[in-house]
């Protein structure tokens, strides 16, 4: 099952990310998918990690998506990434500057 750690600094975030959640597991449930799997929303755990001051973000927003390695996964892991990137950023812009791994 695939899970995504969501980091976030800002507690004004927070609200805007528990919105995020449900879209976001059917995005990642169908970027995740391929020809030796298909992945629906139940199968993608998500998970808000508000992190202290202390810590050193790129992002404003930082997404860790594990999930196992299929080699078509693999290939497309840059793509992966960078298209919910774009989602979270093209939809949510409040959230500010959104790094993806």
């Amino acid at each position: 099952m695939p899970t995504v750690n969501i980091f976030y600094k800002d507690k004004a975030q927070e609200k805007t990310l528990v919105q995020l959640t449900g879209e976001l597991r059917s995005y990642i449930a169908d970027k995740l998918s391929c020809k030796d799997i298909r992945l629906s929303s139940n199968e993608i755990t998500v998970r808000l990690v508000k992190t202290d001051r202390g810590s050193r973000m790129i992002g404003s927003v930082e997404l860790e998506i594990t999930a196992h390695a299929f080699p078509e996964r693999v290939e497309k892991q840059d793509e992966i990434c960078n298209d919910i990137r774009k989602y979270i950023q093209g939809k949510y812009p409040r959230l500010g500057e959104v790094r993806v791994w």
